[in-house]
């Protein structure tokens, strides 16, 4: 089952990324639709991730609060 899921994500992500292009290039109505669609989602997970607390890499590109020992 979670393969199935899986690969309907997939299928979905893909088809998304067509749309985007395909409307770039002057695609038809419902392709820019889609295309906006999926650019805002982008964004949202993307701001999302800016006020998630999660583990990002720092400035240093380190992961973490650049804490520790220094190996």
């Amino acid at each position: 089952m979670f393969l199935w899921v899986m690969s309907a994500v997939l299928v979905l992500v893909v088809g998304g990324c067509v749309c985007v292009v395909w409307a770039a290039r002057g695609g038809p109505r419902w392709a820019r639709g889609v295309a906006a669609v999926v650019l805002l989602g982008g964004e949202l997970v993307r701001a999302g991730g800016k006020r998630g607390g999660g583990n990002r890499r720092s400035e240093d590109g380190t992961f973490g609060d650049g804490g520790g020992s220094g190996d």
